[in-house]
């Protein structure tokens, strides 16, 4: 079986509020990535795009995306996931051998749409829907409280987390500007607005607007496109169970089963020693330090002695992360997008040195309850 290449990559710049047409966002986007990789159109064999009916407000969200998107008289489908799902779907469609080229897209605009009301549609219809007092703001908050808790750990050092990654996130020129903060303090991320107690609002990744896409292609092919692919060498993926008062919430058990199927088919077997750089789709601060124990990068509750600064031990999110900018439906896809920009020396201003093995996770449901993650390693 021939390897899976990632070929090119673009992404749009993360807007609170893009101000300008959707459609135009998704057209930037996939010419762009053509053009990082030297394509005409003639040359896309699918197109799977991320997008959601529930964030768009209609059926068949992808209805008018086919013709920006790439899709015009090729094969075209949709994931109603985050984009790492999508990028799934394109990696199962090149294995096939049906494939040759594969565009994977997917972004929504959040200015358009109530992101928290339409998210309420994923609890229960019977019992928690019609009060609202279980959704994907207060399940947060008995997230975080249950990981304090459990393990002892303070609101001070989650909101280290939070400082760290919009940190860095002011080095990553496509982050979202309201998340790019230098001269953030601990503090300032404790003192900011409550979000759902303990949570408080700049733990939170912020929904934005954005539009992000890669190409995906068999070995053979990527050879021929550039002399610097990066490598889909695992992935692994898991979901637990639906009503939250069923799962320990101050651990990631999907996070958990999901590395251990991705590192088995990557033949990880030292996670901490051997993956250089980590992005991680973090929803809130506080699920990085759960993710990462998850991940094995650190024992239960011990995620706060783990150094993932840009220069530290493990660097978690030098790109700012989710926390750096939010678009439903790109989160995931801009993880593995940054984590390839690593692995190919390209991050530009936070650019992690010797990237050699990198990991990007996705995620959906309330309190990260399906996980997804990519081992991807560079060179030829």
């Amino acid at each position: 079986m021939q390897r899976v290449g990632i070929v090119g990559f673009n992404q749009v710049k993360l807007y609170s509020d893009a101000n300008y047409g959707r459609y135009e966002m998704i057209f930037e986007a996939v010419r762009g990535v053509l053009d990082s990789a030297g394509l005409k159109k003639k040359d896309i064999s699918t197109v799977v795009s991320a997008t959601n009916d529930y964030y768009d407000g209609r059926t068949i969200s992808n209805a008018l995306t086919v013709e920006p998107g790439g899709g015009y008289l090729t094969d075209e489908s949709k994931v109603e996931m985050d984009g790492a799902h999508a990028v799934l779907y394109g990696l199962m469609r090149i294995l096939s051998g049906n494939h040759k080229l594969a565009v994977v897209w997917g972004g929504s605009m959040a200015s358009c749409f109530p992101y928290h009301s339409a998210r309420l549609y994923e609890t229960d219809p019977t019992w928690e829907r019609p009060l609202a007092y279980v959704n994907d703001i207060t399940s947060a908050g008995f997230q975080m409280r249950a990981y304090m808790e459990k393990f002892g750990v303070s609101a001070e050092d989650i909101a280290k987390i939070a400082v760290k990654n919009r940190k860095n996130a002011e080095k990553n020129p496509l982050a979202l500007a309201e998340a790019q903060n230098p001269n953030l303090t601990v503090k300032d991320v404790l003192d900011s607005e409550i979000y759902a107690n303990p949570v408080t609002e700049l733990m939170v990744a912020q929904p934005c607007d954005g539009i992000a896409a890669l190409l995906l292609a068999p070995e053979k092919q990527a050879l021929k496109i550039t002399d610097n692919p990066v490598w889909i060498t695992g992935v692994g993926y898991s979901q637990e169970t639906y009503y939250l008062g069923d799962r320990d919430l101050s651990i990631s058990k999907s996070m958990e089963l999901a590395s251990n199927m991705a590192f088995n088919t990557a033949g990880v077997k030292d996670p901490i020693n051997e993956i250089d750089v980590a992005e991680l789709f973090e929803a809130y601060a506080h699920e990085e330090l759960i993710f990462s124990e998850a991940l094995g990068f650190a024992e239960r509750g011990k995620g706060t002695s783990l150094n993932s600064e840009i220069g530290g031990d493990l660097p978690i999110n030098p790109s700012g992360g989710a926390l750096g900018g939010n678009p439903p439906c790109a989160t995931g896809l801009i993880r593995i997008i940054e984590a390839v920009k690593q692995l190919r020396g390209e991050a530009n201003g936070y650019q992690v040195k010797s990237a050699k093995k990198a990991i990007a996770s996705g995620q959906i449901g309330m309190c990260a309850q399906n996980n997804i993650l990519y081992v991807l390693e560079g060179g030829n």
